[in-house]
């Protein structure tokens, strides 16, 4: 295991067959502390299964996987409190109020608290941070789908997660939501090094998220870097109009943020009209997934 020291997530190889057919091939990836990292791929592509491997509910057929240092195949309760994890629906316990539900959900988390990781969450701290403050007496039934959705997330952050896991967390949110979730997401990145795996469809999303993007595509990881990373793979480098003395100028660069400091420390304010012009996570995406369709047939 000493390859996976200093890894919240080491998957190598990792292989999902049922029956004749692959799911999941020769899977690789990790993740470290800390780390937001989207796993992206249209629908079909393995990623539920990947993710069902990694929380320990699914047996893999071959390949090595190591999560917070455990094979989830074979991880205990203690381990299991260290996971937070956000289902896309879950429609159970309708009768309970938000509050008492949290709290009572935080009495599992307890016996688990470890030095510098005060286990569960305040439950009423957890209601201010997901924006249901004005729905803490409120029957989980009565809910709305937004809110049952903020609910979601809290019940994934109750134990105070070193690993989260986020499975299209902002269905049904209003953009109002989704800023301050994003926040959230953030904050418990940066200050509390939760490392975050996040599935989305909402690319924007990811591209604000995520530090690391992985495209999951036919059961096999077709890339993994950043979004910038992998606009580059795709699209090259970007490119930089600016009018200069009355000329206008184009130049092409791996780096325009460089290239654009550059123009101004040697130009200053006679640098009129920068225009920066990158591909979008969305363009790279596609692109991506056509490629590999491509290479597949």
């Amino acid at each position: 295991m000493t390859r996976s020291k200093g890894l919240v997530l080491d998957v190598e190889g990792l292989r999902m067959r049922y029956g004749a057919h692959d799911v999941l091939h020769d899977v690789t990836f990790q993740a470290r502390h800390g780390e937001v990292v989207a796993l992206l791929g249209p629908n079909g592509a393995g990623k539920t299964t990947t993710i069902e491997i990694l929380e320990g509910f699914r047996v893999r057929s071959r390949g090595r996987v190591s999560v917070l240092g455990t094979d989830p195949a074979h991880g205990d309760e203690r381990w299991r409190a260290r996971l937070g994890i956000v289902l896309q629906s879950w429609r159970d316990h309708g009768k309970w109020r938000v509050r008492e539900f949290l709290a009572h959900l935080g009495t599992y988390y307890a016996p688990y608290a470890t030095p510098g990781i005060p286990r569960p969450w305040d439950a009423d701290e957890l209601i201010e941070r997901v924006g249901l403050s004005g729905h803490a007496g409120k029957k989980l039934k009565t809910l709305s789908g937004g809110q049952r959705r903020r609910l979601d997330v809290a019940i994934g952050l109750v134990g105070r997660p070193e690993l989260l896991f986020l499975d299209e967390p902002t269905t049904g949110f209003d953009p109002q939501a989704r800023s301050g979730f994003h926040e959230l997401v953030r904050d418990l990145a940066a200050a509390r090094r939760t490392t975050i795996l996040l599935t989305t469809h909402d690319l924007d999303e990811a591209e604000k998220l995520a530090d690391r993007i992985l495209v999951l595509n036919g059961g096999r990881i077709v890339a993994d870097g950043t979004a910038a990373e992998l606009a580059r793979r795709i699209a090259g480098e970007d490119e930089v109009r600016w009018t200069y003395d009355g000329r206008r100028h184009v130049e092409r660069t791996p780096d325009s943020t460089a290239f654009a400091r550059e123009l101004f420390a040697r130009h200053g304010d006679g640098v009129r009209e920068l225009e920066v012009h990158r591909a979008s996570l969305e363009q790279t995406y596609l692109a991506l997934v056509r490629e590999a369709e491509g290479a597949a047939g």
